[in-house]
């Protein structure tokens, strides 16, 4: 029997420079919410007018913004006058499962023991920092939340 394939999420997302950190943050922030397992008390957070589910762990909000960082960065470093930077940002969750002995051979090597990750689902976030433009085609210069208070 061939074994299953993992589901692999892909998620492109079209940000401006100045809300890119709080997007990616935000979508990881949901990403983690459903697949995190042990008992929390549900918060939330704002991000571009949505209400999006937050994950109240210490040592995964410092992963997060590590992650975050680094990804902004990246895109900072490679960005163009016009805008079209591109990063990808990979979530992989795993699965340990004790490793089946071989036989009578793998009891006297040692050899039978330990465990092994499987990967069991994929979220791969592929950004795109666009730089916003006017409706005449110029350049739009602010932030979001200029913009918004602006209509």
């Amino acid at each position: 029997m061939e074994p299953r394939k993992r589901p692999e999420y892909v998620l492109e997302v079209l940000a401006d420079p100045t809300c890119v950190k709080d997007i990616v943050r935000g979508i990881l922030h949901t990403i983690f919410f459903h697949r995190y397992f042990p008992p929390m008390r549900p918060s939330s957070r704002q991000v571009l007018d949505l209400t999006l589910p937050v994950v109240a762990d210490p040592e995964l909000e410092t992963l997060i913004e590590t992650r975050v960082g680094q990804l902004v960065r990246q895109l900072s470093s490679t960005s163009s006058p016009t805008g079209g930077s591109r990063g990808e940002l990979d979530v992989r969750f795993f699965e340990k499962r004790r490793r089946k002995a071989s036989g009578l051979g793998g009891w006297l090597t040692g050899t039978g023991k330990g465990d092994d990750e499987i990967c069991w689902e994929v979220w791969r976030l592929k950004i795109t920092l666009t730089t916003p433009r006017t409706e005449t085609g110029k350049p739009r210069s602010g932030s979001y939340e200029d913009w918004k208070a602006e209509t």
